[in-house]
Parts: C-alpha cells; structure tokens; sequence
C-alpha cells in the first residue's frame, strides 16, 4: 500500500510552477441510494453544438489519445454516431501476426519474452481503432492475467501474451459471455491461473482439483465478494453484507475446470501455435461426478465442454454480473466515484441492451459514455478519476502522431515506477490489477470523504518523480525509436499563449486552470524564441509542464 503524494514535478530548464503540483487533486463524486432495480431514462440529448473542449474530454474517456482531427471528427459526428462509427471500423492486424513477421517465432526467442512488449505497444499507439484499443486495455485490467506469470506452457510466453491481448480485443465489442467462454479456454488463463492440466480428484493420493481459477472467475471476472443491488450498493440481511459465494461453491466450481490442456495438434510445443488454439478437453482427466455451487448442479456424467457452458451460464446469469463489471468499467473510463443511479443505469444496460440480449458491451459502452455523468459539466470538486501512468503516456503518444520509422517500437518493459511509468501493458504484479477497484488512500481526504481511488495504490513520491522523468525525455528525445510529430505546435511557440492553449485543449480538454496556465505562460515567456531551436525548445517545455499539471493528471 502507499500513501498518497504531493510531489513538485521535476523542470530542467529553470522554470518552477509556483502552484501546481502533481497529484495534488482529490477525486471525488456524488452519493447516493441503493435498491434492487432503477428506471433507466434515455441518454441526455448532445448538445446542439458540441465544443472542442467537450469533444476533448469524450476522447479523454473513449479513446487513448486526442488529436485535432479526432476532436473535429467528435464535433461533426456527435457522440454517438462517433462511437458507432468506432465499431464499425475493422480489426487491422494482430499482435501475434506482428511476433511472426519480425521473426519472433524462431527458436531461439522461446523461452525469453523478447518482441511483446513492442507488439503490445505498437496496438496501444497506433491502431487506428482507438475505442477498441480503450476497451481491450480496460477489459485487461479488470480480466487479468500478465506475462510474468504464464509459466510452464513449453515456452512462447510472448505468443501467449500476445493471443490473450488479441483475444480481449476480438471481443471488446462483443458479447461478456463469448469473452468469459474464451478467457476460460485460453492458454494464458490456463497458465496464469494454473488450471490448464487441472485433474480430477484422486481419494488415494489424497488430492483435489486445484481452485484458483474457479475462486477468481467468481471474485474477480463476474460477480464479486458480496451481493449487490442493481446501483451497486451491498444488499444487507440484518444490516450485514452477504457474501455472495463460500469455500463450497468453490470446490464445485473448480471440478469443472479439470481436464483443460494444450491442444498439442503437432504433438509438440516446438512452436507457439499451441498458444492461438483454446485449451480442449482430456476426457479422463475430467471429473465426472456432480458439480454443485451457486445453487446451480451440473449432473454426474455431464461431460468438460458441457459442464463448462452451463458454469458460465450460471455465472453469467448471476445478478451480481451487472453491476459488479458495469461499475468497474467505469471506473475504467470515466471516473473512480460513479453514483448509484449511474451505476444502476449502466447495469441496466448490461442486463438488457433493449432488445432482450443480455451482456452486450457495446450497449454497456454506450450506456457509460453517453450517460449524464459522464457528459456533464465537471466540477471542480466531483467526478473524475487519476489517469493511470499508460494512459499519460499514451496521450501524449496519440495527440503527437508518435511513431517508429523501423517499425520496431522499442519502449519496452515502462513498470519500473522510479525510472519509467510504474505500469506496463499486460504486466500486473497479480490477478488484482495494477490497482484495486476500491483502493483507498490511506490518511487522505479522499478517504475521509468516503470515496475511493484506484490509481494511487500505483502512485508514491518516487513513481511521481519517476513519471515526469520519463515523459521529459520521451517528449525530448522520444524513447527507443518511437518519437512524436511536433510540426503543428512549432508555428504557435514564439506564442506562449496559443502554444499552452492548444496544450490545453488536445491533453487535458481545457481543464487547466486559469491561474495555472499563466504560470506555465510565465514559465516560457521566460525561454528564448525566435529561432527553429527555441521554438523546439519552448513546445518541449510547454509539454512537460501540461503534463505534469494536475488538471491533465485527474480528469474531471
């Protein structure tokens, strides 16, 4: 656990930012009822003219990354036709398709991790897909799994990352029951969660099936450690909170998740391509007797395939599933706070999608972005959220067209929180995420206040220093060959105020206050101008000060 920081960001060319420091605002939100079911209204109707500022902070939750195109294409859309026209758009391309064209698929990368790291990132940067890109990096940290840990699979650790990521994207927009069925038959679940070559119990040797999968699919995939109402709020029996399953439901769940392996359809993990292909069944090392958990009974004799399906159904089914990956995607997108009403509005959704369908995440979608909380006008006290390390860096990438000319994208392994970002794709200590949906930060007033932040279990002294470090020298010099398109902001430079204008605008959806940008205004006005390395030299500082300014970091 750390405690949140105040930390003056770090500034090489003389300048201080008197009143601004990093992390310094507190998320905060509405509160609210609770109750078993809500009215869900329609979405509030867009505004007659939606305004860059407006159109900037959609993208700031529905994309990776603003640019000024982005935002025009917003404002001539609308909200709405632009999500749709987001999922209209085609996959272009698969990390795994990237591994094989470099070449990782030869022996001699198989048991090291070299090439995902730039697959992963390349996605992240520049797939033209931005709202899929958003949605996969969520649904990846709420159904997790990392590199690290896929131990044990005959090597290909980046090929197995690489199809889990892949996977996640394929339903991004699609179904939370398809995406359950195909995280519980991949490898890297398998691995991460040790089940793939699971087996049935054994009274002689003393042994049982192995539990892990089938406790977290349940805590952490669906539906969670205790009742909910459809808000999200605890349903209480005797004013206590229930839980919502116990050590029984696990043991019968796990019987289900016996008998899962490789399909080895080679014979041999001499290649990767184990790793594309869901896990199959192994007949004899299936339990065949009954499965009982969650009141549901899966019959003696049912065989692994069925007893998987009618598990899912049952957890899919559950009235938890709603509101317990509703509220997280939220958080995920718009703000760490949602109230009960928003959260009871996106569960409806998720529930019903208006035409009977159940789990459909582009409803879910819809119903976030769309909704009145996330379309409101912000506060300066209310709503919002810290945006994670990945996402700081990723609008700045975004916004700038950063790109590698080789192609080879190397940024690398960012977790080091000291030298980098604290944070990785696909690189999360545990199955818990980088963070914790309901993290508190202990003796702050966001604590006090009752309401939660995620982000700041990721952030301490070292990994704010650290943060600003590196996004300096990516904005300086880029990082590895991966570097940004300044020709748009070079003709505003000898203008402080335009340049920090448009800063503003594209990173942090005019947020930045008053007061702060004409410090930062302050701040350059102090550089030498006039001449190509000047100008350089100011739209690098004026980066790095927007960056660092609390209204970029904490999203209102």
């Amino acid at each position: 656990m750390v405690e949140e920081q105040t930390v003056a960001p770090v500034l090489t060319r003389g300048a201080k930012l008197g009143g601004l420091t990093a992390l310094s605002a507190a998320v905060a939100a509405c509160g609210g009822g609770g109750g078993d079911s809500a009215p869900v209204p329609p979405p509030p109707p867009p505004p007659a003219t939606i305004t860059a500022m407006q159109a900037s902070r959609f993208l700031a939750q529905a994309s990776m990354g603003a640019t000024k195109t982005d935002i025009a294409r917003v404002q001539s859309l609308g909200y709405a036709a632009w999500l749709d026209e987001q999922f209209a758009l085609p996959q272009q391309g698969t990390r795994w398709d990237w591994l094989v064209a470099k070449g990782f698929n030869d022996p001699t990368y198989r048991n090291g991790e070299a090439g995902f790291d730039a697959s992963a990132w390349r996605k992240l940067i520049a797939a033209p897909d931005t709202l899929r890109q958003r949605v996969t990096l969520a649904l990846s940290e709420i159904v997790v799994t990392a590199i690290d840990g896929l131990v044990g699979g005959g090597g290909w650790k980046a090929f197995a990352a690489a199809a889990w990521l892949d996977m996640i994207e394929a339903n991004a927009f699609g179904n939370y029951r398809t995406l359950l069925q195909d995280v519980s038959r991949s490898t890297a679940m398998g691995l991460f969660l040790t089940f793939r070559g699971n087996v049935k119990a054994d009274a002689v040797k003393g042994t049982l099936p192995d539990e892990n999968y089938a406790r977290e699919v349940m805590q952490l995939f669906t539906i969670g450690l205790q009742k909910l109402n459809l808000d999200g709020s605890l349903q209480l029996a005797g004013g206590q909170p229930q839980d919502t399953y116990g050590q029984d439901d696990i043991g019968g769940l796990a019987r289900v998740f016996t008998g899962w392996d490789f399909d080895l359809a080679g014979g041999t993990t001499a290649t990767p391509d184990h790793h594309r292909r869901p896990m199959i069944q192994v007949p004899t090392r299936h339990e065949s007797g009954a499965k009982v958990f969650l009141g549901t009974t899966i019959a003696a004799g049912t065989d692994g395939t069925t007893s998987l399906a009618r598990a899912l159904d049952a957890l899919f089914a559950h009235p938890n599933i709603a509101p317990f990956i509703g509220r997280q995607l939220i958080q995920r997108l718009v703000t760490s706070n949602p109230s009960p009403a928003y959260v009871a509005r996106v569960a409806a959704a998720f529930a019903n999608d208006g035409s009977g369908a159940r789990g459909n995440l582009r409803a879910v979608l819809k119903a976030i972005l769309l909704d009145e909380e996330a379309r409101g006008v912000p506060t300066a006290s209310g709503g919002g959220k810290l945006r994670e390390p990945m996402l700081r860096f990723l609008a700045w990438a975004r916004a700038f067209n950063a790109s590698s000319a080789s192609d080879a994208w190397q940024i690398g392994n960012t977790s080091d929180p000291g030298t980098r970002l604290g944070q990785s794709p696909l690189r999360s200590p545990s199955v818990f995420n980088f963070f914790r949906p309901g993290y508190v930060p202990p003796n702050s007033a966001i604590g006090s206040a009752g309401l939660v932040a995620p982000e700041f279990q990721i952030t301490n002294e070292s990994s704010v220093i650290g943060y600003v470090n590196y996004l300096q020298r990516a904005v300086g010099t880029g990082i590895g060959d991966v570097v940004a398109d300044y020709g748009a902001l070079l003709p505003l430079a000898d203008n402080a105020q335009s340049l920090v204008d448009e800063l503003n605008l594209v990173l942090a959806a005019g947020q930045i206050t008053a007061a702060n940008v004409a410090t930062i205004k302050t701040a350059l006005d102090s550089m030498a101008s006039g001449t190509d390395t000047a100008r350089r030299n100011r739209v690098q500082a004026a980066l790095v000060l927007v960056l660092a300014a609390p209204e970029f970091l904490v999203l209102k």
